[in-house]
């Protein structure tokens, strides 16, 4: 009879009182702050990326760049000193290679010669013209005096054939004699051949002043051909001068060898690429999507990873932006004229600066692979800020996740509580 009054309750089936008042996993109040403190942390960084793709606009299609010049002889000739070695850093000024430079010395020694050729050619034309000048003074007054005496045989002959008209009137009235007029007669003969023998010295004098000034005109013609001729002699020679001075080729500014493709005892020829320069001055040229460019401006700040060297940023500023897509400038620039199109973003190239020296014990060379990151608005919150918001954020979702777990505890509390009641009579 006992048996049958006590209710069949396997102990193994129903949970103790410590299960029933133990809470779920994510009900605990640990495992609630535990998610807060995550999700405070995952928006403090949420909320710099955030802030911070919004600041600033990155891409890794950018690559190291440089002016590379290529070195090539003015002059041809056999290498006979080679100073330069591959990736090499040379200074400007400094020797690269020297050309024989012996045709080129017998050039300069002959350039020489001509020019004192010409100099002297000059010298003799001064004294010609010297010469030419003291002729022309003794044509001019020998001229003058003969003119003087023709002037005077002139009178002369003038005076005697009045006298002979005055005195054929007296010969008429016989008032001299036939013998006295004679005498008149053969003197004014006579002074009419002084006169006309004058007349033709005089004509000489002026052939000799003709050919006197000739020859001055030829002694200057000759002054200006020998200056003609220092003129290029002097340029022939200064050629000569300077096609020995490219026998020493020299670093036209700092920067490191590369592609050399010379050795000693190799003839070069005039333009023939010898080697490469890269200067020190590299610079970045960053292809950027055309929807990056609204507030990129010249002189922004940039940030500069390079891919050989991480954690190691560098800065920079944007020094320039392309007027036109890279494929606009390509070798063949797509055509979208006719046939179906696709529209794809294009990429600007974007010309960024270092602004800071670069680790000379580093190789920086044209191709690498950089990735930059322009700041491109004044967007900043104080990382104290940041973990201010992170903090209150984390307090938030606690208190809610607390209270959540609370009211979830009371409400299975209330629905466990009848039931307990319900099995008290049969207990007793």
């Amino acid at each position: 009879m006992n048996d049958e009054a006590k209710p069949h309750r396997p102990e193994a089936s129903r949970p103790s009182d410590k299960d029933e008042r133990r809470p779920s996993f994510f009900k605990r109040p640990g495992v609630i702050i535990v998610f807060a403190v995550l999700l405070g942390i995952v928006s403090y960084f949420g909320l710099h990326y955030y802030i911070n793709s919004k600041a600033h606009e990155s891409t890794d299609d950018a690559f190291i760049e440089a002016d590379v010049i290529s070195m090539a002889p003015k002059v041809a000739g056999q290498v006979i000193e080679l100073h330069a070695t591959d990736n090499r850093l040379v200074n400007q000024g400094d020797l690269l290679l020297r050309i024989d430079p012996r045709d080129y010395e017998a050039k300069v020694k002959e350039k020489n010669a001509a020019l004192k050729s010409s100099e002297t050619g000059l010298t003799t034309a001064k004294s010609r013209l010297e010469v030419a000048r003291s002729a022309l003074t003794a044509a001019e007054a020998n001229r003058a005096q003969l003119e003087a005496q023709a002037n005077a045989a002139k009178a002369e002959a003038t005076k005697a054939e009045s006298d002979l008209e005055r005195n054929k009137e007296l010969l008429a009235r016989k008032t001299i004699s036939p013998q006295e007029f004679d005498t008149f007669r053969a003197t004014a003969k006579t002074t009419a051949a002084n006169y006309e023998a004058a007349r033709q010295r005089v004509a000489a004098g002026e052939s000799q002043v003709n050919q006197s000034r000739a020859e001055l005109t030829a002694a200057q013609i000759a002054i200006e051909t020998a200056n003609a001729d220092i003129k290029l002699a002097q340029a022939s020679l200064q050629t000569a001068e300077l096609n020995l001075s490219y026998t020493h080729i020299q670093a036209p500014l700092t920067a490191y060898v590369t592609r050399r493709a010379v050795d000693v005892g190799s003839y070069l020829q005039i333009g023939q690429n010898i080697m490469a320069l890269v200067p020190t001055n590299i610079y970045v040229v960053a292809n950027f999507k055309e929807n990056q460019l609204h507030y990129m401006r010249p002189g922004q700040a940039v940030e500069i990873d390079v891919s050989a060297y991480p954690h190691q940023p560098y800065r920079g500023h944007v020094d320039s932006i392309q007027q036109g897509s890279g494929a606009r400038f390509s070798l063949l620039p797509p055509e979208n004229a006719v046939g179906n199109f696709v529209k794809v973003v294009q990429r600007v190239p974007v010309k960024i600066l270092f602004d800071e020296p670069l680790n000379p014990k580093l190789v920086f060379g044209p191709g690498m692979s950089v990735e930059p990151s322009v700041r491109v608005r004044n967007i900043y919150l104080s990382p104290i800020l940041l973990l201010f918001i992170a903090i209150i954020v984390t307090l938030v979702i606690a208190w809610l996740g607390l209270r959540w777990a609370v009211r979830s505890r009371n409400k299975e509390t209330q629905e466990t509580e009848p039931g307990e009641v319900h099995h008290a009579p049969a207990k007793a």
